[in-house]
């Protein structure tokens, strides 16, 4: 009686800590919101970050993080928390919209042609999608097809239903799990970054000695492919390449 009293105690004690962390929570959210809507911009990132820091990530706040930067003028970090958005909620149009208007008021455009255009084509078929939607979706059809054999060879059945089945879950399995698989690589696996610093030297090598290749711009998306301790080794979406400082950029 004494450990059901106290397993109760305990779990109202519990409930009351989680409603008050996410009152206080909703009120800090509600404190940016609202110098939002008075545009003082530097206050609301103050909040927002804030919420960050104490309560994690979510869609919605790395969406009103996004926009108060953009409002701010800080195009980098804007671009920044719309990617991060973008992450969480790959569906939604709000974030997709903000993303790629806040990408065209990049100084720098980056020209040239895509030397792999099936990265691009499969990216654009799995960039709506969740990665834990598109896992279990491969671990269900992974089940099914365990079905349709077990019917074929565990049971004996004799049945065109059960080997036209098994074909068509053995396809459908291979496809959805390498799709799986690439967008598991290029989102988790491969390190993204944004420039968020005004002026960004691209250098031919990891030090301030170097030549120059190019200028980045704030708002640009790079992928990293090596670095030391100062510097990030990047890859521009026209395939250039370069060492940029650390400080000047931020990963995603």
């Amino acid at each position: 009686m004494r450990r059901l009293c106290f397993a109760l105690v305990a779990g109202a004690a519990f409930a009351m800590l989680l409603s008050s962390a996410v009152r206080a929570q909703t009120e800090e959210f509600t404190a940016a919101n609202k110098f939002y809507e008075e545009k003082d911009y530097p206050s609301a990132i103050r909040l927002y970050l804030g919420v960050l820091n104490r309560h994690g990530e979510s869609a919605a706040l790395y969406l009103n993080l996004g926009n108060a930067y953009f409002k701010a003028g800080d195009l980098g970090h804007a671009v920044l928390y719309y990617t991060r958005a973008k992450r969480l909620a790959p569906t939604d149009e709000d974030i997709a919209h903000n993303l790629e208007f806040a990408r065209q008021f990049s100084r720098v455009r980056m020209e040239g042609v895509q030397l792999n255009p099936i990265n691009a084509f499969l990216r654009s078929i799995v960039d709506p999608y969740q990665l834990d939607s598109m896992a279990w979706l491969t671990g269900a059809l992974f089940i099914v097809f365990m079905l349709f054999l077990t019917i074929r060879f565990g049971l004996g059945v004799v049945s065109p239903v059960a080997r036209i089945g098994a074909t068509v879950a053995l396809v459908f399995l291979f496809v959805l799990g390498g799709l799986t698989s690439f967008k598991y690589r290029t989102d988790f696996l491969t390190r993204w970054a944004v420039i968020i610093a005004d002026e960004c030297p691209v250098r031919t090598g990891a030090s301030e000695q170097s030549d120059m290749e190019l200028q980045g711009a704030p708002g640009l998306i790079v992928e990293i492919m090596s670095e030391t301790s100062d510097y990030y080794n990047v890859l521009f979406e026209n395939k250039r390449r370069g060492w940029v400082k650390k400080e000047l950029v931020a990963e995603i």
